[in-house]
């Protein structure tokens, strides 16, 4: 079982406190986008991997409204 789908099981709760607590959301968004990326969608999870190091978080607080309104990361 990769790490996106144990993240994408998790409750809409437990998936905003993570996202919400700053440096764990970029941490969470990396090691979720890696394993995204070795599950077979490395194109657009290396884009956000790069965008979310390059914010230096700002990606993981967006994701964190995408995750609010759609229930899952962007890209994903």
């Amino acid at each position: 079982m990769s790490i996106i789908n144990s993240f994408n099981k998790l409750s809409r709760v437990v998936q905003v406190i993570l996202l919400l607590i700053p440096g764990i959301n970029l941490f969470t968004e990396i090691i979720v986008r890696c394993s995204a990326a070795c599950h077979g969608k490395a194109g657009k999870q290396v884009l956000a991997i790069l965008l979310a190091i390059v914010t230096g978080g700002l990606f993981a607080w967006i994701d964190l409204i995408w995750v609010i309104v759609k229930n899952r990361l962007i890209l994903t």
